[in-house]
């Protein structure tokens, strides 16, 4: 028996998010099916990040145990051969058999929201941007970022129906930057909350447009209230990026960044 560990990219446009669930198919579904038929075994793959339905990712990573002859390293192509063009197995590699993708000591997520902001929609960025034609102000929007960052207890930027033990989280990095028509807001932290980076997004978004001040995201974050922040931005402006695993200097376990 060998663990093998994957980092998959995909548009999640047609997709119920990663995890399984009875109402759609999801990522993780598509990936067990792919690696069934591939091996012969009952696998079922575990997954560092559950993204949400609509998501896309760019580095997710995921383990999976097998005994397969396929070498760890050959795998990547050997699922890229009967998985749909929306799903692609970046890499693969044999990792130790206790390895686990979300329970490591030092581990660092990217998180990207790409606002379209233009006074007309543009059909080719639908499905990786949402859309704002209002005037932002992108300095507001950037003073606002760098309150975010740091360990705070983001109960403010979290959905209000999230299970969690603590929704204490750390930001290593939150900037936002401009480049002709898109709007970037990149975010690095050691693990986020159920719709955390979209709550970021649609506060930050009002921000830019004038509605809170940036001096107002520490109210925000003290409140620890939901009604205190701004709207959960739509699911399909948010990429997955990358994960670091920080212990692991000789593996490269993030997308393409």
């Amino acid at each position: 028996m060998k663990r093998v560990r994957i980092v998959v990219a995909y548009d999640g446009t047609n997709y119920c998010g990663w995890q399984i669930q009875p109402n759609g198919i999801t990522i993780e579904e598509v990936l067990n099916k792919v690696l069934c038929d591939l091996t012969g075994e009952e696998i079922r793959v575990i997954g560092a990040s559950r993204t949400d339905s609509g998501v896309h990712a760019l580095g997710n990573v995921a383990v999976f145990d097998t005994q397969s002859r396929i070498p760890p390293e050959r795998m990547a192509y050997a699922m890229n051969q009967r998985l749909p063009e929306d799903i692609v197995v970046v890499r693969s590699e044999e990792v130790p058999l206790d390895w686990h993708p979300r329970y490591q000591p030092r581990i660092r997520k990217t998180y990207e929201y790409h606002i379209y902001h233009s006074q007309t929609p543009n059909p080719l960025r639908r499905r990786y941007s949402t859309f704002v034609s209002f005037p932002l102000d992108v300095e507001k929007m950037s003073r606002a970022a760098a309150y975010l960052e740091g360990e705070h207890d983001f109960k403010s930027f979290c959905a209000v129906n999230a299970q969690v033990k603590t929704t204490v989280r750390t930001i290593y990095a939150c900037s936002v930057t401009k480049a002709d028509d898109i709007i970037t807001i990149r975010v690095t932290g050691n693990g986020f909350l159920y719709n955390m980076v979209r709550i970021i997004a649609g506060t930050l978004i009002q921000v830019g447009g004038g509605q809170i001040e940036p001096e107002q995201i520490e109210q925000i974050l003290a409140a620890r209230d939901r009604e205190a922040a701004g709207p959960t931005a739509p699911a399909h402006g948010l990429t997955m990026m990358g994960i670091e695993y920080m212990e692991e200097k000789d593996i490269d376990t993030q997308g393409v960044v």
